[in-house]
């Protein structure tokens, strides 16, 4: 009896995330439980005690069959690295988010990480370089839309002005959501950054 009660409580305080990263091969398998945050991928599997857990970094990484679609990477203190994503591959034509259960479990690892006193660097967003770069690119981008704007004006082009408002708009929308949600900065065991949960 009590060797069931101990299996029932181990099971009771395991939580289990998976999701398919494309139509082709297994889930990618992930779970707390008292020993460590394990995981099951190609084949391969390992339970990584909490403590030894040396970053995690969240972010925000739309795609075309899905905008809605967040990112966790996980380091080891050995330098192996993994990441969680939001969403899973269904069907060809479907990418389903799993924001309920990703969140929870994104959030339980935090939790976990913090009882054990764990030193992990915590970043959210992308990493500096490639924000830069993001930033440097979307300058462009707006310094173009504004000056073929700027032109379809001298030359009194009245729909094709319309159409650069629509399409700027649009830009603005599903861009600066983007650079917005991925700005880089560090956060603690306590402040998960909100935008970078679904």
């Amino acid at each position: 009896m009590q060797e069931q009660a101990a299996e029932s409580a181990t099971e009771a305080s395991t939580v289990r995330y998976a999701y398919k990263a494309s139509l082709i091969g297994a889930a990618h398998q992930f779970e707390l439980t008292d020993e460590g945050f394990g995981w099951r991928l190609a084949g391969r599997s390992s339970v990584w005690p909490y403590c030894e857990i040396a970053a995690i970094r969240l972010s925000y990484r739309p795609v075309s069959m899905q905008q809605h679609r967040f990112r966790a990477d996980i380091c080891h203190a050995s330098g192996a690295r993994l990441w969680i994503l939001s969403t899973s591959w269904q069907t060809a034509a479907l990418m389903a988010p799993q924001d309920k259960d990703y969140r929870a479990f994104i959030v339980e690892l935090h939790g976990r990480m913090q009882r054990v006193g764990s030193k992990a660097e915590l970043t959210a967003g992308l990493g500096h370089t490639t924000y830069t770069a993001a930033l440097a690119l979307v300058s462009l981008v707006a310094a173009m839309l504004l000056a073929l704007f700027v032109g379809a004006l001298a030359v009194g082009a009245w729909a094709g002005a319309l159409f650069f408002i629509g399409f700027t708009a649009l830009f603005a929308w599903q861009v600066g959501g983007f650079i917005r949600r991925n700005r880089p900065s560090a956060y603690g065991f306590d402040h998960i950054p909100k935008t970078l949960l679904p």
